[in-house]
């Protein structure tokens, strides 16, 4: 029979059971477009951050003829 060689402490029994806790983060409504976003994270349908653009999508952006 298995029989433990030191008694745990409630501390590290606790520290273990930690992440049985966790639950998922609650998404956000962006400012912008109105999706669903992480919270403090750029919004991946519009680009927006914090009602500004931070990352501009490929559709929006224009090339020019010869560049392409």
């Amino acid at each position: 029979m298995a029989v433990p060689q030191n008694k745990v402490s409630k501390s590290r029994r606790n520290q273990r059971r930690a992440h049985d806790f966790l639950v998922a983060a609650n998404p956000n409504e962006c400012g912008n477009c109105g999706e669903l976003k992480r919270p403090h994270h750029v919004c991946p349908s519009c680009g927006h951050y914090d009602s500004r653009e931070v990352v501009a999508l490929a559709n929006n952006v224009e090339l020019e003829d010869d560049a392409a």
